[in-house]
């Protein structure tokens, strides 16, 4: 029984350098085609490592809007129509956090603040949140930071403002300390700019966050219930999400009344995002993959009329003892080994071509975590070049088996 792997991983040895001395005494004949294969693998396995930073990227554009994987949104109101107290509606939510254990949870709702300008006064969009918030979205800075704790016990307030309320204040180095004066319940307030976020191309007028502890101190109890009651948001497990949320909506119905209606629900949406860039990815690849095939079809070709003019060689090896299964075997490896050398050098240039700089800094526009090349492309490009040379070797295989060694030695 020890005998066995080890004659077996003989023949197996000596079948791929049979395989490797034919391919390089008929190279002309089959480089043309080894090139198709190569070109296919190289489109296979481009596509799905593209696919992979493409689909990266939805993901962090999606978790910027919609929050990580599970973000859940908890909103509460009276279908009556009344008016649901907004220091209760927090306060239920922040004891229901406090019970479940709820590591990153954030308020999120939207004011507006006057705020002066060198050209003038202006009325500016402000979300008012919480510091966990800057990583449940992926709020990127291109200036300062993200809100921090320090930022909570500051006496005056802290602003992340993006590109565009930045250039109206002068482009300041943030690290000068850059003030603006907002206009609070009685008098104006003096706002530290603390970070900036990246502006898109359509993105015109100023906007900021402000910490929703802060906007309190700045809004006076009409202004808050004139904005009307934020949305929370929690981030948790996408495991336990389901069953998580239901509790959460019958804690905070339970404190705040029977006739009080609070919804939990999944607001990101980078899973069905990314399914839909999966169906293209597999689309892409699927034209790939019948590329392959064609180039695997030319090999079949070459591999037949190779065998035709070794008949009289495969004849004198039968008459030497060499089994049918081993002819067999070592014709089939020859197109294995071709097209498994045209898959390495497809690999290759996949790797090149995904992994340079102008193409990655094209793929990964915004993309902050880039993935590595994918193991699983470059195995799936292998693969998929093994099973073509296999395919592609069955029939001459079968055509050399089948030689009768009396016409062999005659032909």
């Amino acid at each position: 029984m020890n005998g066995l792997p080890s004659r077996f991983l003989t023949g197996l040895v000596g079948a791929v350098s049979e395989a490797w001395s034919e391919l390089r005494v008929h190279r002309g004949r089959v480089l043309l085609s080894l090139i198709g294969v190569g070109v296919a693998v190289c489109a296979l396995t481009g596509v799905v490592a593209a696919g992979s930073i493409a689909e990266q990227a939805l993901r962090e554009s999606s978790e910027r809007s919609g929050g990580r994987a599970a973000t859940m949104s908890v909103s509460a109101y009276n279908p009556s129509g009344a008016q649901i107290p907004v220091a209760d509606v927090r306060a239920a939510f922040q004891e229901a956090v406090r019970r479940y254990d709820i590591t990153y949870s954030s308020e999120h709702g939207y004011s507006q603040q006057q705020i002066r300008f060198p050209d003038g006064r202006r009325l500016v969009s402000v979300e008012t949140v919480e510091v966990p918030f800057g990583q449940m979205h992926r709020v990127e800075t291109i200036h300062g930071a993200w809100f921090t704790d320090a930022d909570e016990r500051r006496l005056a307030p802290a602003l992340v403002v993006n590109q565009r309320f930045w250039e109206l204040i002068g482009s300041p180095d943030l690290r000068t300390h850059p003030t603006v004066a907002l206009t609070g319940s009685a008098t104006d307030v003096t706002a530290l700019v603390v970070g900036v976020t990246p502006s898109s191309s359509f993105e015109t007028e100023p906007t900021s966050f402000l910490l929703a502890s802060q906007a309190l101190a700045l809004l006076g109890p009409a202004d808050q219930e004139m904005y009307g009651t934020p949305q929370f948001e929690v981030w948790v497990p996408p495991a336990i999400s389901q069953e998580l949320g239901q509790r959460l909506s019958a804690d905070i119905s339970g404190q705040l009344g029977d006739d009080v209606q609070v919804d939990v629900y999944r607001n990101d949406y980078a899973e069905q995002n990314a399914e839909s860039l999966r169906q293209v990815q597999l689309l892409v690849g699927g034209i790939a993959l019948l590329v392959l095939l064609l180039g695997a079809l030319g090999l079949v070709n070459i591999a037949l009329v190779t065998v035709r003019a070794r008949i009289r060689e495969i004849g004198i090896r039968r008459t030497f003892g060499a089994t049918a299964g081993r002819v067999f075997f070592a014709v089939m490896m020859e197109s294995v080994v071709a097209t498994v050398a045209a898959g390495v050098v497809g690999v290759m240039l996949a790797i090149l071509l995904i992994r340079n700089p102008i193409t990655t800094g094209y793929i990964a526009q915004g993309v902050t975590d880039v993935p590595p090349f994918p193991m699983e492309a470059a195995l799936l490009g292998l693969v998929a070049a093994s099973a073509v040379g296999a395919l592609a070797g069955l029939v001459p295989a079968l055509v050399a088996v089948r030689v009768k060694v009396i016409d062999a030695i005659r032909y």
